[in-house]
């Protein structure tokens, strides 16, 4: 890759005064979509009427105000569109439609024919005016180009005199002049021909002021080269007031969203563009990432509403038959999605954080990798965390916590993680949050996920091997030491009298300790021979922790969840504690003691087979069980 002489760097314009660099976008732009037009005539099938009319329905809805609706004189299809919105009344009052000329006469007039009887309307032409095409395409001179588009905007004027007439329909005209291939042209030439349009249109002032649309119609530079030209275009234009720059960038070097945002910091009034960058070649400026862009630094993008932007992406593909990318900015199926381990940690505690300052009051949105909250967009979380081979504990913990609103301990996430990783390292695929409720619940046992979120203790196939039939609890008398008054004295013991299933047949337990769970576990070594002690527990209640499927626990009694973690009390003899293999179960009821036991026999039935763990996770993940 050796250019040599074959291809010419751009040449930058001397402005050591520019000001744009310091400068902080607190406004948002005029706002004008090209779609219709620009974005159409790049198609490789362009829309049917039928798909253009949806578009163009579309846009109102979304809030543009300003929408170049054709190239009326380029084919009967385009200025029967244009028609068809006028003669139906589908213009809003506050809505200019926009219709694009190139300096030609003929072409002129045919153009006003289409928007006769529209309240707004916005005239835009255009002549190429870069050395490029003067030489090259048109052999035109300086002076030649400029009498060309002087000629013509007296035409417009003209014709703008005769349709404002009340018989004519009486339209409000804006005049929009583009010298074409703005960025080529030299800098001076392109400020004198803008000159000569404004004084050869002759009715700009402060209160309707011309448009000088000034496109990178290839782009040629970086950024900051656009953002310097649009500066010098800014300081010496005279009688800036009566001027709305207007900027209308391609994409072609992948540079498009950053030349606007910092041609808006130069001096920008107005941006052209298209719904997610659709147009020639590379593609048009991308409006939604420019708008959201903004929004995402508490500026409000104008009068643009993408509160619902799923149904944006459903039009604007279906009509234009290009998928929007799923890693595109702010729209794709993706941008909201981490796979990566860290990084889902990071976000499950970004919204633990979150959650807390919004009860202290402070709604700030700050959450890791997160620049914008998906709600916003008529997005839900439940995409913001998948999981595959690649992710982390912290993501499946948080996926858990949303589907079934349990806060899984930090060695729990690490155990549950381990099973999920091997069955996504075996399966090759992505584990979808059914997916992972589904081990989860096999892996400990539980009962199904819908009688978990209905309250229900009903089992499932995924019940445990070990099965709590009843139970009480008493004061083991026998055990007790009494002081000399009478009075009792700790240690308390604990009597359980009980009834297991296991493996099909009922076995009546009974023992002691200095509570319900290790009297629990003292009746499980005296009937099974299973020895074991609990090296961690913790509980909660998860009345109102489910995020998902929280209605249909309303009206059920508040539900407690309990984890035990077991250990083999002679392994851990030999290895110590931090060492031995611990298993843990999940348990939940309404009665907190209940799921304490609960969690007892769901780590019971993985210690009794624990080679099992894996391949009943595998059976469920792929639809086995």
């Amino acid at each position: 890759m050796i250019p040599g002489d074959k291809y010419k760097p751009y040449k930058p314009i001397d402005l050591p005064n520019r000001t744009w660099p310091t400068k902080t976008q607190h406004k948002s732009p005029i706002w004008t979509s090209v779609d219709l037009r620009d974005g159409n005539q790049a198609l490789i099938n362009p829309m049917s009427g039928e798909q253009k009319l949806k578009f163009y329905q579309k846009l109102v809805q979304v809030g543009f105000k300003e929408i170049e609706v054709a190239f009326p004189s380029a084919s009967d299809t385009d200025f029967g569109f244009v028609r068809h919105i006028i003669e139906n009344n589908m213009i809003p009052d506050d809505v200019y439609i926009q219709v694009l000329t190139p300096a030609r006469e003929e072409l002129i007039r045919r153009t006003f024919e289409s928007i006769k009887g529209a309240k707004n309307v916005i005239l835009h032409m255009y002549n190429a005016s870069s050395p490029l095409f003067r030489n090259v395409v048109f052999n035109n001179s300086r002076e030649q180009t400029i009498d060309l588009a002087v000629r013509h905007t007296k035409i417009v004027r003209e014709l703008v005199d005769e349709y404002s007439k009340p018989e004519n329909g009486g339209t409000n005209f804006k005049y929009e002049y583009s010298p074409e291939t703005f960025t080529q042209t030299e800098m001076d030439f392109a400020v004198e021909i803008c000159e000569a349009v404004r004084t050869a249109w002759g009715k700009a002032s402060h209160a309707n002021p011309i448009i000088f649309n000034l496109p990178a119609t290839v782009e040629v530079g970086p950024p900051n080269h656009y953002a310097d030209q649009i500066e010098y275009f800014c300081t010496n234009i005279t009688d800036r007031s009566s001027v709305i720059v207007s900027l209308h960038p391609h994409n072609d070097r992948g540079c498009a969203v950053a030349a606007t945002e910092l041609g808006m910091l130069a001096g920008g009034d107005r941006v052209e563009g298209c719904l997610f960058g659709n147009g020639e070649r590379t593609g048009n400026v991308d409006i939604v990432t420019l708008a959201l862009n903004l929004f995402s630094q508490g500026i409000q993008p104008g009068e643009l509403d993408l509160s619902d932007i799923q149904s944006v992406v459903d039009v604007v593909s279906g009509c234009n038959d290009i998928p929007v990318h799923p890693r595109h900015p702010y729209a794709g199926d993706l941008v909201f999605t981490a796979f990566s381990g860290s990084h889902q940690d990071a976000i499950k505690k970004g919204f633990a954080a979150q959650a807390k300052r919004i009860a202290e009051g402070d709604n700030t949105w700050e959450i890791p990798y997160l620049p914008i909250d998906p709600i916003d967009l008529g997005c839900t979380y439940e995409a913001v965390i998948r999981v595959n081979s690649q992710s982390g504990k912290g993501g499946v913990a948080y996926l858990v916590a949303q589907s079934l609103g349990l806060d899984l301990p930090r060695r729990m996430q690490v155990a549950f993680y381990q099973v999920v990783q091997e069955v996504a390292d075996r399966t090759g695929k992505e584990m979808t949050t059914e997916d992972i409720t589904r081990i989860f619940t096999q892996t400990y046992h539980l009962s199904s996920l819908a009688s978990l979120q209905a309250g229900v203790g009903a089992a499932s196939k995924s019940e445990a091997r070990f099965t709590l039939r009843g139970y009480s609890l008493s004061d083991d008398l026998s055990s007790s030491i009494t002081s000399d008054d009478g009075g009792e004295q700790t240690p308390r013991h604990r009597r359980f009298t009980g009834k297991v299933l296991y493996q099909g047949k009922t076995h009546e337990l009974t023992g002691t300790g200095n509570g319900a769970l290790s009297a629990f576990l003292d009746a499980i070594e005296s009937t099974f021979g299973i020895k074991a002690e609990i090296r961690e527990y913790s509980e909660h209640s998860i009345a109102s922790a489910k995020q998902v499927g929280s209605a249909g626990a309303s009206g059920s009694k508040a539900q407690a969840a309990s984890y035990v973690e077991l250990i083999d009390p002679v392994a851990k003899e030999s290895v110590g504690e931090k060492k031995v293999q611990g298993f843990w179960g999940v348990g939940i009821d309404v009665d907190i003691t209940t799921a304490g036991l609960k969690a007892v026999l769901s780590s019971l039935s993985n210690v009794v087979k624990p080679e099992g763990v894996i391949e009943d996770a595998v059976d469920v993940a792929a639809g086995g069980k």
